[in-house]
């Protein structure tokens, strides 16, 4: 019985050490996948358990875990970027909203909570955690929102908002006008689909500031 509590002991501690050895790897604010630690853990799913049992990961979906920051307010959720990062296993990716059209000032008022990922690998809808994103396939979509991306966006996507279509695509035509029209045939050109396309074709051919009111 000795020999065996002795035995126990010895395995608790090689446990422990290389749990506290793992731990070292992990920064705080970081998502990491499963397969991200098998560089660093002989026995990744054992010690996952532990560290989610514990509070020191917390795990967002299959595979895939949050080592939380901590705040004066408590845990930091984690980063967009790093938790689509993450669960896509690629960089290029764009984080938009329909709350995003707001800015243009064209008629939008409304508040989504709804996340949108634009991307090159996954489709559908997933919680990652506590949050929703919707992730759509696309060919093409660029680095960073800008004013005449959201434009033609908005309009491929008008069928999914709540206001008027008629004076909310009036509107669009209004700021259209007062858009870069190389930037914005460009975008129509490279992000649009058959609806942005149908749209926008006038515009661009006659000079968008014959729409202007």
């Amino acid at each position: 019985m000795k020999n065996l509590s002795v035995q126990v002991k010895v395995g608790y501690h090689e446990i422990m050490s290389a749990l506290n050895e793992l731990k070292k790897h992990l920064r705080p604010g970081q998502v990491y996948r499963r397969a991200d630690l098998l560089t660093w853990s002989k026995a990744v799913d054992r010690h996952l358990k532990h560290l989610v049992e514990e509070g020191t990961l917390t795990k967002l979906a299959g595979g895939l875990y949050y080592y939380p920051r901590q705040t004066i307010f408590g845990a930091a959720p984690a980063d967009d970027k790093k938790l689509v990062e993450a669960f896509l296993k690629d960089h290029r990716f764009l984080l938009t909203s329909p709350n995003a059209y707001n800015a243009l000032g064209v008629g939008t008022t409304q508040l989504y909570n709804k996340t949108v990922v634009y991307n090159h690998k996954r489709h559908g809808h997933f919680w990652l955690g506590k949050r929703e994103f919707d992730f759509w396939v696309k060919p093409h979509f660029p680095r960073a929102l800008s004013e005449e991306f959201l434009l033609v966006d908005l309009v491929d996507n008008i069928d999914s908002l709540a206001e008027p279509k008629p004076s909310l695509l009036e509107s669009v035509k209004k700021r259209a006008s007062h858009a870069d029209a190389k930037a914005l045939a460009k975008a129509v050109r490279q992000y649009g689909g058959v609806k942005a396309r149908k749209f926008f074709q006038p515009l661009l051919t006659n000079g968008a500031a014959a729409y202007a009111r």
